[in-house]
């Protein structure tokens, strides 16, 4: 079996493993193993035909029956499909290995493992579908699949919350993507995407449709102002679930947003400004928010937020220049982006997948209750570093490959010809160099805090590393980051395909404009000298003498573990001195008066400003005028039925109104 039979077949198999997880859900055990070894087995028969596809195979396709009104089981893997299936299968199938281990012993294992083979392949259906109603089915089940595994822990309020903001968010942006269907349609007369792309729409209706591809798919991404639910989402999911959600959910906005515009042609160049904007502000204020927080899944969503925002600003930097006569920048630009997705992918899912282990071990994610992680737990201790000087954007890792990219197409766009769109990059230039520098001061803070130090709390005093589950998940991860970084050239292939799909380009124009044989020389040329000096720093210090002393006190008599940096000390001089008033934390202190002050107490909270500021207030202020029409809901069936027959009538007095004066 081969080709799209088998891709089909695999995520069969995903989807049995769901069912059968769930019918042996009261041997939570079992059923975890049934589910994580249909989704491993589905994962890697899948990337056999999408490896084919992305490395210049044919585009398999499959039209099947399904009896649905405007619907059509049409599903295809082209190089753009096949790229964003990759993160899917391989943080999915590596997070179900995880996902066993992460909750053995608890009663409901099966029924989240179920749940996680179910949002794996969803969210596969999605980057598959070829018709509208398809593909907003799976996009349903997957947000669906997504709030169980965000509100599993629905005992504790804050998972709740994480719940319903997570749907509510998901539906709205549900909302933009129906009626950005139905214009698609309007034209096309048909759901197809074949059709879509036959009859797409022209002038201020293709506006329009961009303009809900950016809302609806951005909601998804986490694009701001429409964040607020990604941090809670993500510190609230079960932690296998937040790394695909990390690695895989959120590019699925970019994913569509990429599709779409595929759908409408080639892009006026103040669309790729606008999404340049969006990204770059949404990486500008993320990063800032994830520089004091405490909790530490909830940092890492925060820099998941400013990742995509990089990755807008990549592809909206990569039209604007296609659409201005700059193919150069364009290619650059969109290579660099849709390289970070990778690497993204293997990044973000090292440091959740981290963190999960730190909170099996700990039982806590609160920064202030860690420490000293690094020699009790050093398979994830060091995996955690990996991912954060990744995540920095530092070399000789991955995440500085894609980047520098990004920066290159910057650059070159910047000192060309004077447009708006130099401007911006110009502009974009300083700003992204910014956002490295306070996502490497947010990662010093949290490898500092957690993994470094003495225990702050006792569950951090008697952690232990995870089994081989957990610690050979978090292995393999980090040796993704450090080959991606060593071997870019065997990517290049993928990456051109797509990138020459999206700008309509010949992928070999691609392969040349990138360059990334030197890159890759001096990545292999640092673990050298890191490697060698290293070995002589190890060398050196088995020979010196040791003795032990006690840490100098500050003063203090009797030293405490209290008296260590902080999460929010840590990161003070930043957010209180370099950060505007609105994104800084909240502090409250109590005052110390007296000749002999009592104890006092310093309070820190830390709220999305947008959150707190804007949908809040506007939640409460509907909340008020609604309330009005409470009578409405009577609680008696006969009423409700009554008000659905009043709604068909007015249907059917609109249809015939409008034949009439048609």
């Amino acid at each position: 079996m081969t080709g799209m039979p088998l891709l089909l077949a695999a995520l069969a198999l995903v989807f049995a493993g769901a069912v059968v997880a769930l019918l042996l859900r009261r041997s939570p055990e079992v059923a975890a193993w049934c589910a994580a070894i249909s989704l491993a087995v589905g994962a890697l028969a899948a990337m056999v035909p999408v490896t084919q596809v992305l490395l210049g195979g044919p585009t398999l396709s499959f039209a099947g029956p399904w009896p649905m009104p405007n619907g059509a089981f049409l599903v295809e893997v082209d190089p753009l499909s096949a790229f964003f299936l990759v993160p899917i299968l391989v943080v999915g199938g590596l997070g179900g290995v995880f996902g066993r281990e992460y909750l053995s012993g608890d009663a409901r294992g099966g029924v989240a493992a179920a749940g996680y083979n179910l949002l794996a392949a969803s969210m596969a259906m999605v980057v598959l579908a070829r018709n509208g109603i398809l593909f907003l089915v799976a996009w349903e089940a997957m947000a669906l699949a997504a709030f169980f595994l965000v509100a599993f822990d629905h005992h504790r309020a804050e998972a709740r919350r994480a719940g319903w903001l997570y749907i509510v968010a998901a539906h709205l942006g549900a909302a933009a993507l129906f009626a950005m269907f139905l214009l698609l349609a309007k034209d096309a007369h048909s759901y197809d995407f074949a059709a879509f792309v036959l009859h797409p729409p022209e002038g201020a209706r293709a506006a329009v449709v961009a303009a809900l591809a950016v809302v609806g798919f951005g909601a998804k991404a986490g694009f701001f102002p429409l964040h607020v639910w990604l941090p809670e989402a993500h510190a609230a999911a079960v932690s296998h679930a937040s790394a695909l959600m990390s690695g895989a959910l959120i590019k699925l906005g970019l994913y569509g947003i990429l599709r779409v515009f595929l759908i409408l042609g080639p892009a006026p160049w103040w669309w790729g400004t606008v999404l340049a904007v969006i990204g770059l502000v949404s990486a500008l204020i993320a990063i800032s928010l994830a520089l004091y927080q405490r909790d530490l899944k909830r940092a890492l969503a925060y820099s998941s937020v400013e990742n995509v925002g990089l990755m807008a600003l990549g592809i909206g930097v990569a039209w604007e220049a296609a659409a201005t006569g700059a193919p150069q920048v364009a290619k650059l630009a969109m290579a660099g982006a849709l390289l970070h997705v990778w690497n993204h992918m293997a990044m973000k899912a090292t440091m959740f997948l981290g963190a999960g282990s730190v909170l099996h071990a700990t039982h806590t994610r609160d920064l202030e209750k860690l420490g000293g992680l690094m020699r009790r737990m050093p398979v994830t201790g060091v995996s955690f570093v990996v991912g954060a000087v990744a995540l920095s954007a530092l070399p000789p890792l991955n995440g500085f490959v894609s980047e520098f990219l990004m920066y290159r197409g910057l650059l070159e766009r910047s000192l060309g010809p004077a447009t708006p769109g130099s401007l911006l990059s110009a502009i974009a230039v300083g700003a992204v160099a910014l956002v490295g520098g306070l996502a490497a001061l947010s990662f010093v803070r949290l490898c500092g805090i957690a993994l470094l130090g003495t225990p702050r709390s006792e569950e951090a005093a008697h952690a232990h590393e995870g089994g081989a589950g957990i610690s050979g998940v978090l292995s393999v991860l980090a040796a993704m980051c450090v080959a991606m970084a060593l071997v870019p050239t065997v990517l290049v292939t993928a990456v051109a395909r797509v990138t020459a799909q999206v700008l309509r380009v010949e992928p070999s124009s691609v392969v040349g404009a990138l360059g990334l044989e030197p890159l890759a020389h001096v990545n292999a040329g640092l673990w050298v000298v890191l490697g060698v000096g290293g070995a002589l720093w190890w060398k050196l210090a088995q020979r010196r003498t040791r003795g032990e002393t006690e840490t100098w006190g500050c003063g203090y008599a009797a030293p405490t573990r209290r008296m260590q940096y902080g999460a929010l000390s840590f990161a003070e001089l930043a957010a209180e001195h370099v950060l505007p008033s609105w994104l800084r934390p909240s502090v409250h202190a109590g005052t110390r008066d007296g000749l002999f002050p009592t104890a006092t107490r310093l309070e820190a909270t830390t709220p999305d400003p947008v959150t707190q500021r804007v949908y809040e207030p506007l939640l409460w202020w509907w909340a008020g005028r609604l309330s009005s029409f409470w009578w409405i809901q009577r609680g008696v069936v006969s009423w409700y039925l009554l008000y659905i027959l009043g709604a068909v009538m007015v249907g059917m007095g609109w249809v015939v109104i409008r034949g009439w004066l048609a």
